[in-house]
């Protein structure tokens, strides 16, 4: 069985139809072309030759001599070590130089070393720490178990950039302040008193328990349209007061305009 699918017959089909015959679109040609062509013609036979056409011809005189490309070394200098003139002994004395003799001193060595020894403040011993079971001794500073940072010059103190931060924070606040007062002389704002605030506060929150007493009030199941548009209206309430209840209890001070 053939499983080629005609299109449906049609009388339609009969009538003669013309041919349309696609134009194909001009060739892209570069205009730069017939520069490009008179380029290549011109520079075709350049490298023809071997090598350049003109070349300074070597003087007979200075002809390849022995050796004369090999790398030359420097002068040979004498050798000597840097610490010999340190490391060397002195020379013998002459045979007429004769050592200072018959010099006489009236100090007790003995006494006096007994004296120095007796006076001399102990060396305290290094702090050290063993690392191993074998009891293998290392330096107690370099551990990191002593608080070196302690001894820093800048200890304790409040770092430079803290302190440029908190002098850019007052400046601002001053700013601020300066800038209130002027709206405050010329009317436009006024600072709200401590009985104002807690009233408005205290309003705020008689609200918001009024708005959750009615969302508890709600039907648990939300399966029709109004019950769910009630519950998000009261939802989007109740997050505003809180919002404007957070705000009130964070600042002291509170500027309304009088407008």
């Amino acid at each position: 069985m053939s499983t080629t699918i005609f299109p449906p017959e049609s009388i339609y089909n009969l009538i003669p139809r013309e041919e349309l015959k696609t134009e194909k679109p001009a060739r892209y040609m570069s205009k730069f072309r017939s520069q490009v062509k008179h380029e290549k013609r011109l520079n075709k036979a350049v490298n023809k030759t071997m090598g350049p056409a003109k070349v300074d011809v070597p003087s007979p005189e200075k002809y390849l001599l022995k050796h004369s490309k090999e790398p030359k070394l420097p002068e040979k200098k004498p050798f000597s070590y840097f610490d010999d003139e340190t490391l060397k002994k002195p020379n013998i004395p002459a045979k007429a130089k004769f050592p200072l003799m018959g010099i006489h001193t009236k100090k007790d060595f003995v006494k006096t070393n007994a004296f120095e020894n007796i006076m001399a403040v102990p060396k305290k011993p290094q702090p050290i720490y063993a690392d191993t079971k074998s009891g293998d001794k290392q330096l107690l500073e370099n551990s990191g178990l002593v608080p070196n940072y302690i001894k820093k010059k800048d200890f304790g103190k409040t770092p430079e950039y803290l302190q440029q931060r908190a002098e850019e924070v007052r400046r601002a606040q001053e700013e601020y302040d300066k800038y209130i007062k002027e709206h405050m002389k010329q009317g436009a704002m006024k600072q709200l008193s401590e009985d104002e605030r807690n009233n408005i506060l205290q309003g705020l929150k008689k609200n918001w328990g009024e708005l959750h007493h009615r969302y508890q009030g709600l039907s648990v199941v939300t399966d029709t349209t109004p019950k769910k548009y009630r519950k998000e209206h009261l939802e989007l309430e109740m997050k505003q007061l809180e919002r404007d209840i957070n705000l009130i209890e964070r600042y002291k001070t509170i500027y309304v305009s009088n407008n």
